[in-house]
């Protein structure tokens, strides 16, 4: 008889909380234990605050991330044919303050800045100002959990298409809110109230946000077995003088918004739909889009490919004057839904964008795709990634507005460590050529590091 395996001192590996976009959402107190303070650093992301007490601590954490870019003819050369390369820095820290098992601060500073860059804008730089700063409590009662916060903070939902906390370009969105949620599985409801952070790269801590910029949302959303993940919410998003190409004045928009995702036997969908209602100025909005991805993973095969395609329509503005603004506005992306080279954006487009993704080695993942674009009526102008209209779009050239190719691999070097190559070229058509555009590319090399 064989005398059983001693049982190992170690803790498995899996009970160790992986690093997230939101750090926020990372539960360090698996640390507690001594003896799963296996890796460097470890004493840091679990500072005790009471003997005795594991749910009191504190966890620090850090990101880094240094991205180089290069871009033939920005914003398709429309203001001037010119080569831009430069560095886009960004470094973020945070504490995570655990008061008990029900309060905890979070609080995250960040210095972001892009040297080298000739147009900066607000969303490339902002030196050494607060990110993120709220307070949180917790409550569980039985299953259910209930999460309450108020203070800036981020939100994110699905595939981030239209409300996202912006991890493309190099300053995040942030919001200063109240939030709530119920989780009572397989259901949650969630909202909040929010003025949206506006940023600046003049100075130090000069973020700010006011009354007259204004997101509230109520959301409910269910697990289904079958097509998964359903969920719906209404939105008000309040602008005050806003400006479109065919009506300014202060923007309330009514938004409805449904979404379906989910997996089975290698099939993977995400399916949205979102219509708008409401008044710019006298303008009356009527707007609307649709987002569909769907793939199909071939799990026996070398490399394990997923096939893809990915399918977008959103509306323009038909007639100039009319007082119906049709311009669909794309309120929060995420800046990497169709590519990070932004140069084009969610508003009168039609796109659709087939692709193929590889594994070739553990860590590497590499995907290939095409798009082609369309606009949906040639009334309304191109628009780029940040939601303005290129000049001279607008009831010129016809509705093709190009085609353009991207390639991109990301490495995963550690679970600390990451780094990804993409390029995009940009073949421009009539619409854009009628208005002096030209065929434009992209290059962008990252490495991002994470404590």
């Amino acid at each position: 008889m064989t005398e059983p395996a001693a049982a190992s001192t170690v803790p498995p590996p899996e009970s160790r909380p992986e690093i997230r976009l939101e750090r926020f959402t990372e539960d360090w107190s698996v640390l507690a234990d001594p003896a799963r303070r296996t890796r460097p650093f470890d004493g840091g992301k679990y500072i005790a605050l009471s003997p005795g007490d594991p749910a009191t601590y504190i966890s620090l954490g850090l990101d880094l991330r240094e991205r180089w870019e290069l871009v033939a003819a920005p914003n398709f050369g429309t203001g001037g044919n010119r080569q831009d390369s430069y560095l886009l820095h960004r470094l973020q820290a945070h504490a995570d303050i655990h008061l008990d098992a029900n309060w905890r601060i979070f609080v995250q500073g960040e210095d972001v800045r892009a040297p080298g860059k000739r147009d900066l804008t607000t969303v490339d730089a902002n030196p050494l100002d607060l990110r993120l700063a709220f307070l949180e409590y917790t409550a569980r009662f039985g299953a259910s959990v209930l999460q309450a916060r108020a203070g800036r903070q981020d939100f994110e939902f699905d595939l981030q298409r239209f409300l996202s906390s912006r991890d493309g370009p190099n300053v995040r969105q942030s919001f200063d809110a109240v939030w709530a949620a119920l989780d009572a599985a397989p259901w949650r409801v969630a909202g909040f109230v929010s003025r949206p952070v506006q940023y600046s790269f003049a100075g130090e801590l000069d973020d700010h946000s006011n009354r007259r910029f204004r997101f509230s949302l109520l959301r409910v959303e269910r697990d289904v077995a079958g097509p998964g993940l359903l969920s719906g919410f209404y939105a008000l998003y309040e602008r005050d003088t806003a400006r479109f190409l065919d009506g300014a004045g202060d923007e309330r928009r009514h938004i409805l918004d449904g979404h379906i995702s989910g997996t089975a036997a290698g099939f993977d969908w995400d399916g949205e739909a979102m219509g708008q209602a409401g008044h710019v100025g006298p303008s009356t909005i009527r707007a609307w889009a649709l987002g569909a991805r769907f793939g199909y993973t071939l799990g026996t095969v070398a490399w394990t490919p997923r096939l893809g395609v990915q399918a977008d329509a959103a509306t323009g503005d038909r007639r100039a004057g009319d007082r119906v603004l049709g311009t669909f506005n794309p309120l929060f992306p995420n800046g990497y839904y169709f590519n990070l080279a932004g140069f084009t954006g969610y508003a009168n487009l039609l796109h659709l964008k087939p692709s193929v993704t590889v594994s070739p080695a553990p860590g590497l993942v590499v995907a290939l795709a095409g798009g082609l674009q369309w606009r949906m009526t040639t009334a309304d102008g191109v628009y780029v990634q940040s939601g303005e209209g290129i000049p001279g779009t607008a009831g010129r050239g016809g509705s093709w507005t190009g085609l353009y190719v991207q390639l991109r691999g990301d490495y995963r070097f550690t679970a600390n460590l990451t780094g990804a190559v993409e390029a995009v070229h940009f073949q421009v058509g009539n619409a854009l050529r009628a208005a002096g555009g030209h065929d434009a590319a992209y290059l962008g090399t990252e490495l991002k590091v994470s404590w």
